[in-house]
């Protein structure tokens, strides 16, 4: 017979077995690490690549959306309308708002560490080399008739002398034929404010100029105001439907 303190021992063993977990007698590993929630991922590289790098690019560029290692562009829009953007998106296009307050995931410390992350990343304070910067938002009125006329003067080599694109851009880009920027398609995809930046910043990640670098005088705040509306003059109001050239 065995004796109650040989019962108890044996209780006792039952006892760690269960505390300590069957897991480690049979030789696996214990418990993970601790899972971090989404709200308290605060490295710039995991946010970016979780919410930007899908369409902005890996590396701020070579993406479907705006380039966002573009020095200029970040000098032109700068910390407070990069943080806003990030906080509410853009009306009219297809950037998302992010922060929470907006109806996104991220907190307002995530929203800060991106665009902190974005400006030390890819800015430069030498980006403008002097020049006054032009107004990030259109404030100007704007006339379709006279962007056509600046946009023959300054876009039209590269672009296509009605925007449907060009195989004489190899000088300045080295592109080669350059696609259609009054395509429905892409026109219906893109914000007036998205055109704007980018006629303003370029994209150099593929080849295009910024306002100052392709034309004799640099654009002036009305004319890019006013390509932008002979640009958004070309949309349609169902893009799935067959176009027609006018």
């Amino acid at each position: 017979m065995r004796t109650a303190p040989h019962r108890l021992a044996v209780f006792g063993a039952l006892m760690l077995i269960a505390i300590t977990g069957c897991s480690r007698i049979h030789g696996r590993p214990g418990p993970g690490p601790e899972v971090i929630r989404p709200d308290e991922v605060l490295t710039f590289a995991t946010l970016y690549k979780e919410n930007c790098a899908a369409c902005h690019g890996t590396n701020g560029k070579n993406g479907a959306a705006l380039s966002l290692a573009n020095p200029v562009y970040l000098a032109v829009a700068g910390e407070q309308i990069l943080q806003q953007t990030i906080t509410k998106g853009v009306p009219g296009g297809l950037m998302p708002a992010f922060a929470k307050s907006s109806g996104g995931t991220l907190t307002d410390r995530q929203v800060a560490i991106l665009t902190q992350g974005i400006l030390q990343q890819w800015g430069s304070p030498a980006a403008l080399a002097g020049a006054t910067p032009l107004p990030y938002l259109a404030t100007l009125p704007a006339d379709a008739d006279r962007g056509q006329q600046a946009y023959a003067t300054a876009c039209a080599r590269c672009h296509g002398a009605t925007g449907e694109g060009s195989t004489d851009a190899t000088s300045k880009t080295g592109a080669g034929k350059l696609g259609s920027i009054v395509n429905p398609s892409y026109l219906a995809l893109i914000s007036n404010q998205d055109l704007r930046s980018i006629v303003i910043a370029g994209r150099p990640d593929e080849g295009m100029p910024d306002w100052r670098s392709d034309a004799a005088q640099p654009l002036t705040d009305q004319q890019i105001t006013d390509i932008v509306a002979w640009l958004a003059s070309k949309r349609i109001a169902e893009p799935g439907q067959p176009y027609h050239s006018h």
